[in-house]
This record gives structure tokens, C-alpha cells and sequence, in this order.
């Protein structure tokens, strides 16, 4: 064979043997990522700027599925709310991995996804609103948070009666729920009732359901300050630094100088601020307004007002946290109810420590005793009708020596020139009146009384 044949017969060969190779690489359903988000611990705030950055970071690699991997007892409704709106808007389908439980506000969360993933002794369901103290929310509550499982479900082609019986023990749905009860689904009663998708045994299952490897899987993990906003924007995280921020300041207030009290009161709402500003909840001015409080409230504690400084300090203060909070009912009342347990304490502290620090400037604590030396001055009832000589011009105030002591004297009537002899014709306290003498009574005694 001629060199050209050769040539031409290897060109043959590698054109039938490596372009199908490239081609099988090039294929798409191997080519493109899986962002792989937890999904984990409370629903809250911090959580949802989490779960943005993740969608966000998808989005951009052009990634195939956005697998969450679920554990959670719920949390926040307002949160819950719009994580469930990022997934209806995903242009990446959605598949939520239920690891372990997906209770409350991870209920509705899941339902807001393309596709349900559960693995055995996992649920869902249970999701009656609750307030802060465990009591059961109002009618209304329970009506709007019913509507938005509803709709949820609805969007997905799941059965949204079932998912508003998660919520309201009103309804009865027949062969799963009496009156008076919540829906609350396994594994197995969820794909039977067709609220999941799938059962699934482990990770691997969960990439063979998307049709991807391990190879496929980006994780998406919190960041340090993504954690901290998390765990700041709790709501029963949120009260304790309150407590912890204004009993600080409250006790620097009543002890001596500046010191560990107030650092960490101060750090308490730092950490609030700072927390809520990586969530997206606070800016700036919740910080210019919260150090214009501190300022306003020192003013009127060494500077008196008439109490002016200290109210524009208290409202300064009160709408640089409440502001700063996901939700403005839920700041307020927090910030009121801490604020009225601190009061509580101050009175308590004080009853039992006494004032301190600052606080005690404004009080006078000083007794002026006749052991200790003090004397109180003498009035000068005895000087009345004595005579004198005014040592100053009266006008009407002035000097007069009065049996050979100076005095503080003021005139009965008009100018008096000095070394003009004087008489005392009134006494009131220290208030000496004297007039000018007349001639008749020149060089006579003075009359006692």
C-alpha cells in the first residue's frame, strides 16, 4: 500500500473511532451540574438569603436539578413564604430530599417543589401556626397559612385538601383524617397518597431519580457570616439578645465607669445588627439610628432636658431594632415585653444595691449634721431697732455694720449713702430692713426688744 492509502486509511479510522467518543461526551445529561443545598435546622430569615445565593449560583453554571436535602421542624411563616415563592420561580426543576422530617413550614416548603423525594421514617405535614409561646395562632392565621398549602399543592398537582388538613383540624378528609386532627404523613402514606414522588434509600438513589452521578453534585455550603445571620435572625434568638443588650446597658448605667456590663450589652446589639444586615434585613441607618439612641439617652442623663433627650433616645432606639426585624409585630412586641422585664429588674436592683454609677450624680445622698460640724446660720430677730452705720450705698441692697458686725442689709426706701447711720426697723429671716436715723433719735439707745 502507497503511503497516501495508508494515510487516507488511518484518517478513516479515526474519524469512525473518535468522533462517536466525543459526541457520547458532549452529551448533556452528563455534561451539566447538580447543586446539591441543605436545607436543615430552623426555617428563618438567614435561611432564606442561604437558599438565594444557592438558586442564584445555579442559575448561573446553568445547572440540570436543585436537589434540597430536608431536615426540619419549621419556623418562621414569613420565611417559609418566600423560599416557597424561590422555588416556583426556579427556571431549575426543584427535587426536595426529605432526610428527615419536613414539619410546619417545611411542609409547605416542599410543596412548592417539582418533585418529592422521601427516604423510610421520614414525614411531613403538621403544619398548624403556632405563636412564640406554643399557643395556637387565631382563625385568620390559620385560614391565610390553609390558603397558601392550597395553593402550593395546587401548583405541583398534588392534592391540595389533604395539604390544607396539615393545617386546619376543621377538615375531614375520608380514610385519612378525622375531624379535630392534623395530616401528618410517612414516607409510605405520602407516595400512596401521591403528596411524594418516590421512596428513595440514600443519596445515590436520590441522583439516580435527577438521571445524574456523583460526579454531577456541587454542594453549595454556608458561608461563616451566612451562618450567623441564620442563627441571629431566629425568633428565640432574637429576645435573649435583647435581654442580654439592655440589661447590659441598664447596669453600666447604675455602676461606676465603663466597663464588661456594657461591652457586652453593646455586643448584644451588634450582633443583632450585624446579623440582620447579612440577612438583608437591616442597613445602615439602623445603625446611625441605634448610636444617636446611646447618644440622646447620655445626654439627658448628665445634661438636664426635662426627660426630651431621653424620649427621642428611647424612640430612636426603638425604630433602629424594630425596623431591623423580619417582622415589625414581632420586633415591637419582643422589644416591649424585654423592655418591661428589664425596668422590673432595675427597680428590683436598685431596692437592693442602691444607685450607682451615673445614676447617683443626679441624687443628693449628702446629710449635713451638727456632729459632723455643720451649724446652721443664725437669724437676726436680735438686731431689730438696733442702730448702725450703712458701710456701702444702699441701693436698695448693701452692707451696714450693725453693732459691730457687717450685715446684709436692704434700705425701707430709696438711696441710702454710705456711712449714713441706719436703723433695723424689720427683720424677716435674714432679711434685715434698716431706714436712715433721724435726728431726734441720734445718740439715743437703741430700744430693746
Amino acid at each position: 500500500m502507497s503511503r497516501a492509502g495508508l494515510l487516507l486509511l488511518l484518517c478513516f479510522i479515526t474519524l469512525t473511532t473518535v468522533i462517536p467518543v466525543v459526541e457520547a461526551d458532549s452529551d448533556p445529561s452528563h455534561s451539566q451540574a447538580v447543586y446539591w443545598i441543605p436545607l436543615d435546622q430552623e426555617v428563618e430569615q438567614g435561611l432564606a438569603r442561604f437558599l438565594e445565593r444557592g438558586f442564584q449560583e445555579a442559575d448561573e453554571a446553568g445547572a440540570e436539578a436543585i436537589i434540597l436535602e430536608m431536615d426540619t421542624l419549621g419556623g418562621d411563616v414569613e420565611a417559609a413564604l418566600e423560599i416557597g415563592k424561590l422555588l416556583r420561580s426556579s427556571d431549575i426543576p426543584v427535587t426536595v430530599y426529605i432526610k428527615g422530617e419536613a414539619i410546619s413550614a417545611g411542609s409547605y416548603i416542599a410543596l412548592n417543589a417539582d418533585q418529592i423525594l422521601m427516604t423510610p421514617g421520614s414525614a411531613m405535614g403538621a403544619a398548624e401556626p403556632r405563636t412564640l409561646t406554643g399557643e395556637k395562632a387565631d382563625p385568620k392565621a390559620v385560614s391565610f397559612w390553609a390558603s397558601n398549602m392550597r395553593a402550593a399543592a395546587e401548583a405541583q398537582g398534588r392534592d391540595p385538601e389533604i395539604a390544607a388538613g396539615m393545617v386546619d383540624r376543621n377538615l375531614e378528609i375520608k380514610g385519612l383524617k378525622k375531624k379535630g386532627e392534623l395530616v401528618s404523613l410517612s414516607a409510605n402514606q405520602a407516595v400512596q397518597w401521591k403528596m411524594a414522588d418516590q421512596m428513595v434509600k440514600g443519596d445515590a438513589e436520590v441522583l439516580r431519580f435527577v438521571d445524574a452521578s456523583s460526579s454531577d453534585v456541587v454542594r453549595v455550603d454556608q458561608t461563616w457570616s451566612e451562618k450567623l445571620a441564620r442563627f441571629v435572625t431566629s425568633p428565640y434568638v432574637i429576645p435573649v439578645l435583647f435581654l442580654i443588650g439592655l440589661a447590659g446597658l441598664a447596669i453600666e448605667i447604675f455602676t461606676p465607669g465603663f466597663g464588661l456590663p456594657g461591652l457586652i450589652g453593646l455586643s448584644a446589639f451588634g450582633l443583632y445588627f450585624f446579623g440582620h444586615y447579612l440577612a438583608g434585613l437591616a442597613g445602615v441607618e439602623n445603625f446611625v439610628l441605634f448610636a444617636a439612641g446611646l447618644i440622646l439617652l447620655l445626654i439627658e442623663i448628665f445634661v438636664p432636658g426635662f426627660g426630651i433627650f431621653g424620649i427621642l433616645g428611647l424612640v430612636s432606639l426603638a425604630v433602629a431594632v424594630v425596623t431591623a426585624a423580619a417582622d415589625l409585630v414581632f420586633g415591637l412586641a419582643t422589644l416591649v415585653i424585654v423592655l418591661l422585664l428589664t425596668v422590673v429588674g432595675v427597680i428590683i436592683a436598685i431596692r437592693h444595691f442602691g444607685l450607682r454609677g451615673g445614676l447617683k450624680r443626679l441624687v443628693l445622698h449628702s446629710v449635713q449634721e451638727n456632729a459632723t460640724g455643720y451649724v446652721t446660720q443664725p437669724g437676726y430677730r436680735e438686731l431689730m431697732g438696733k442702730q448702725g452705720k450703712a458701710l456701702s450705698p444702699l441701693r436698695p441692697s448693701g452692707t451696714a455694720a450693725i453693732e459691730g458686725s457687717r450685715v446684709d442689709v436692704v434700705s425701707e426706701g430709696g438711696f441710702i449713702p454710705p456711712h449714713t447711720p441706719v436703723k433695723v426697723v424689720d427683720v424677716e429671716g435674714h432679711r434685715v430692713v434698716v431706714r436712715v436715723l433721724s435726728e431726734s433719735e441720734k445718740g439715743t439707745e437703741p430700744e430693746s426688744r
